[in-house]
């Protein structure tokens, strides 16, 4: 890693900005990355009426989780803290156990990042006496992939480390090279077990809108016109999901647009925080207060069996981006009471939050079993800490 003078990195990190909910944060985060060059935070803790986590979360740190971690240290002037984080994101893609490629996969082992590849999260079944693993966990999300470079344009922002850029870079372009379809937009990634994945071919609005946030980045940076017309082919997608007041998910594996009666918050969200240049995209809030508001925020879908903390959050931000700033104090206001003893908000405050979605994106099946609990969860609390700040995660840009 390229090592950073203190003074520059005096002269160009944030403000420490301790707020209640950054506080919350480095209390979680902080003793679990102090010491340590490169390492990676669980994305869950046991909730109050658990003893431990499922074993197919026991040792899971989903790369996304950990990118909006970095992201939202950075904007509490975290900014060491966060380049551990940065640090293993680096590593990882350059440290595949079965790919040369660059790629990302959507979790990693939670802890230090030593030297080699870098470990995947599992689990010992003692029934059927086998190492077991995620197939989703091992596989890797075109929307992961770029959340990863978020956080790394992130730190270079607030560094000046030029690793971080290239690495960005690189990220950027393995969605460019294996997630392309043709000009319309980016495919879902891979899902599945080493060696052999399936490439997951329908296209998700909410990926795009990640792509087209780090393409539009680089291309602010490098002027180069691959990431020019990167940005462009996301917000194809986008514009086609657009049905006038609210976004599609995206499409189907065949092509055609994902079905109307499938809603949720953050399609409706990411888009115009991503796309500065879209104000017609705004009218998707209003939307989300009409089908997916519930009582203290919102939910993840139209079922409205309760509140998304992550996704209320998000809301909660977007409200800020467009000025109506006491709405948004209302639920950051929430959240500061939410705060469990880890530090983390919790995933939703009711004992369970459907979604409407399978676990499983391959669309073998459609069985609705995403599910969210009532645990500390690490993404939760980052979105929470973004909307407290004021930070625009897709653009680094402060919120007035």
């Amino acid at each position: 890693m390229v090592i950073i003078a203190t003074a520059l990195l005096g002269s160009v990190m944030p403000l420490r900005a301790e707020t209640p909910l950054c506080a919350g944060l480095a209390q979680a985060v902080g003793p679990k990355l102090a010491g340590h060059d490169a390492a990676f935070i669980r994305s869950y803790e046991p909730g109050a009426d658990e003893e431990g986590l499922p074993l197919g979360l026991s040792t899971t740190a989903f790369t996304y989780d950990n990118a909006l971690a970095a992201i939202a240290l950075v904007a509490c002037g975290h900014v060491n803290e966060a380049r551990v984080i940065g640090n293993a994101l680096v590593h990882a893609a350059s440290n595949d156990r079965s790919f040369q490629d660059g790629r990302l996969r959507n979790a990693y082992r939670a802890g230090p990042v030593g030297a080699g590849a870098a470990l995947l999260p599992g689990w010992w079944d003692h029934e059927k006496n086998i190492w077991g693993e995620d197939p989703a966990q091992d596989g890797t999300a075109t929307g992961n992939v770029a959340w990863a470079a978020l956080a790394l344009l992130t730190l270079h922002q607030a560094t000046g480390d030029a690793t971080y850029l290239a690495n960005a870079r690189r990220l950027m372009d393995w969605i460019i090279v294996n997630a392309s379809h043709g000009t319309d937009g980016f495919s879902g990634g891979f899902h599945g077990y080493d060696p052999q994945q399936v490439r997951l071919t329908w296209m998700s609005t909410e990926h795009n809108a990640d792509v087209y946030a780090v393409a539009s980045w680089l291309h602010r940076l490098t002027s180069e016109p691959r990431y020019r017309d990167a940005a462009l082919t996301a917000r194809r997608l986008l514009d086609r999901s657009f049905r006038g007041d609210h976004f599609l998910l995206g499409t189907k594996p065949d092509g055609s647009l994902a079905d109307a009666n499938l809603l949720a918050l953050d399609v409706q969200l990411w888009p115009w925080m991503a796309v500065p240049d879209a104000p017609a995209w705004r009218k998707a809030l209003g939307f989300a207060e009409s089908k997916l508001a519930v009582d203290g925020g919102f939910d993840f879908n139209g079922d409205r069996d309760g509140v998304w903390v992550e996704g209320t959050a998000q809301a909660a931000l977007a409200y800020r981006m467009v000025g109506n700033a006491a709405a948004s104090e209302r639920l950051v206001a929430g959240f500061r009471a939410d705060r469990t003893a880890t530090g983390l908000l919790n995933a939703t405050r009711n004992a369970r939050l459907t979604t409407g979605l399978s676990i499983d994106p391959t669309g073998a099946t459609t069985i609705q079993d995403f599910f969210y609990y009532k645990r500390p969860h690490l993404g939760a609390t980052a979105w929470a800490v973004l909307a407290e700040t004021g930070w625009n995660p897709f653009t680094g840009a402060k919120v007035p």
